[in-house]
């Protein structure tokens, strides 16, 4: 098995681990009131809203414990301290012309506030003006901080939870763009069942197509009202241009990650090639250890990158998969020598943060940003040997395998989309998808 093909080809594999990251102090008063808004937003509440307007107070105080430590003592507090819009294009400007900021990076930030902006005062809800200024204030905050003192990350990251929670950073700022009453979960109770295996000591790989770079945070904010202990605990697998442009650094930060280089930029620069491949090989060792440990879900994107839509119709599907990658997946689990489990699961979130319409060579992509419903849904385990019964020749297996994966991740987005774009709601339910909204 060659770690190359199963990482290369692979745009982002999830881990979770036991342990739950406990919270720290300073952000719980956040947590709560992020919750109370998350739980409500579909009633789009004034409470709910102010509550997370709020939040700003605890973040920033979280920010202030982190500027007492050597890594921020010199830290421009310029964005903390703006208040109004125009503080923040203004501090733009000013942490520019001071040489603090590049020029293509300043110009991004400024292109991401108005989208931002936009998306979030789309949602029609009580205070969305003032949730913009507080998330943008920390989020170019936490730009700028990684920009003074660049983040390196290792092979295997762990989320930073403290003495800045950029965990719960990224929740805050995703939460506003999701419009939960026109959002579903499917299959709800098969996310339970898997919570249970990983609690047994199995491991758990979740096949699934990849939308877009809020995936992650999508799949906890959908599943934290009944099965938070997926949610908390995932580790991505990310390549190299999340974990490097300025813009989506500080997101990072916030996920567990096994850090890759990807199949479709291996080429870009001939002379990384070979450390772009150690490099891999470290990663793949990373995993198997994990693996090794039991309770490990794994959510492995085999197309090798984001979905786009068809050029000729405009319409957006899962990117077909790459059977090597499932296959090479699915050994790793089976030698891990914990009992291991293969599901199909289906995101449909393009909307929230669309990707550019080509694969791009160059950091640092266009961020568009909107406000909209998102699905996810989970179909029952498939067996390998139940799918390659009659097949005659190993690699007659492994695409049969891989092509009842991508049928049912394919079946399922259908759902979702039914739901969703075309606003059937629950009554696009299926025989074998159940929608559901976990949060009400």
């Amino acid at each position: 098995m060659t770690p190359l093909t199963l990482y290369s080809s692979a745009a982002t594999v999830t881990l979770t681990s036991s342990p739950r990251v406990p919270f720290h102090p300073l952000a719980s008063p956040a947590r709560r009131g992020f919750v109370s808004f998350r739980l409500t937003a579909k009633k789009l509440s004034v409470r709910a809203m102010s509550e997370l307007v709020q939040d700003k107070e605890s973040v920033v105080a979280a920010s202030t414990s982190f500027t007492e430590s050597s890594e921020e003592l010199n830290h421009s507090r310029t964005f903390l301290d703006a208040r109004t819009e125009q503080d923040l294009i203004c501090g733009i400007k000013k942490e520019k012309e001071a040489g603090r900021l590049p020029p293509n990076v300043a110009a991004g930030m400024e292109e991401l506030y108005w989208n931002y902006k936009n998306a979030v005062l789309s949602s029609g809800a009580p205070g969305a003006d003032k949730t913009v200024i507080s998330n943008m204030s920390v989020a170019f905050d936490r730009m700028l901080l990684g920009v003074e003192d660049p983040y390196t990350f290792n092979p295997y990251h762990k989320a930073v939870r403290e003495p800045f929670d950029y965990y719960h950073f990224v929740h805050m700022y995703i939460s506003p763009l999701i419009d939960f009453k026109n959002s579903y979960v499917g299959n709800v109770s098969i996310f339970s069942e898997l919570e249970d295996k990983l609690r047994q000591g199995h491991n758990v790989v979740l096949i699934s197509n990849h939308q877009s770079e809020a995936d992650p945070a999508v799949i906890s904010l959908l599943l934290e009202a009944h099965c938070p202990y997926i949610g908390e605990n995932i580790k991505c697998v990310a390549g190299d241009r999340v974990i490097t442009d300025p813009l989506c650094k500080p997101f990072s930060m916030g996920r567990n990650l096994i850090c890759v280089y990807s199949k479709k930029h291996m080429n870009d620069d001939p002379e990384l090639v070979d450390m772009k491949r150690k490099a891999n090989t470290r990663s793949l060792k990373e995993m198997a250890t994990l693996l090794r440990s039991g309770s490990q879900l794994i959510w492995i994107a085999p197309s090798g990158g984001r979905d786009r839509p068809d050029p000729s119709t405009g319409e957006w599907f899962p990117a077909p998969f790459d059977a090597s990658s499932v296959d090479n997946m699915r050994r790793l689990v089976e030698h891990s020598g914990a009992p291991g489990h293969i599901y199909p699961m289906s995101l449909l979130c393009y909307d929230i943060m669309p990707p550019p319409p080509k694969v791009e060579k160059e950091i640092g992509e266009k961020r568009l940003v909107g406000y909209h419903g998102t699905g996810l849904s989970i179909a029952p385990e498939i067996s390998f040997s139940d799918v390659t019964a009659d097949c005659s020749n190993p690699n007659e297996a492994k695409e049969a395998y891989s092509q009842a994966l991508y049928k049912s991740v394919d079946e399922q987005y259908k759902t979702l989309n039914s739901a969703i774009n075309h606003r059937r709601g629950i009554e696009a339910s299926t025989s074998t998808v159940s929608l559901s909204q976990p949060w009400n």
